[in-house]
């Protein structure tokens, strides 16, 4: 399982919306890209997704992760996530839209267990 960093590419499952990434943390790198930890991937915007129409709500945020931090590895404190992240988004139908990773932003640094 591929750490992420912030160049790591998150969409929701109708593979159309791009989640916005950002990490709290400096102190750890992967080729000069900083790893994204617990907390990095959730509540945030999703641009582009193609879910619309009447009564439908395109996915335009992420909500809580589900899986896919690290029980292992922290940095800080706070656990390492991995490309296994997975978490609801808030789009229709509620409580069933996914966010996953398309790309781990690295391929150099994995945990194994």
């Amino acid at each position: 399982m591929k750490f992420l960093t912030e160049k790591a590419k998150l969409i929701c499952r109708h593979r159309t919306g791009a989640v916005q990434i950002s990490t709290r943390q400096n102190l750890v790198r992967i080729d000069g890209d900083s790893v994204l930890v617990k907390r990095d991937p959730e509540l945030k915007t999703i641009l582009g997704c193609s879910n619309v129409g009447p009564t439908i709500k395109p996915c335009s945020l992420t909500l809580a992760a589900t899986a896919g931090y690290s029980d292992f590895i922290r940095i800080d404190g706070k656990a390492v996530c991995l490309d296994t992240i997975v978490g609801l988004t808030d789009g229709t139908p509620p409580s069933a839209i996914q966010y996953i990773v398309k790309d781990a932003g690295q391929d150099f640094v994995e945990e194994r267990p």
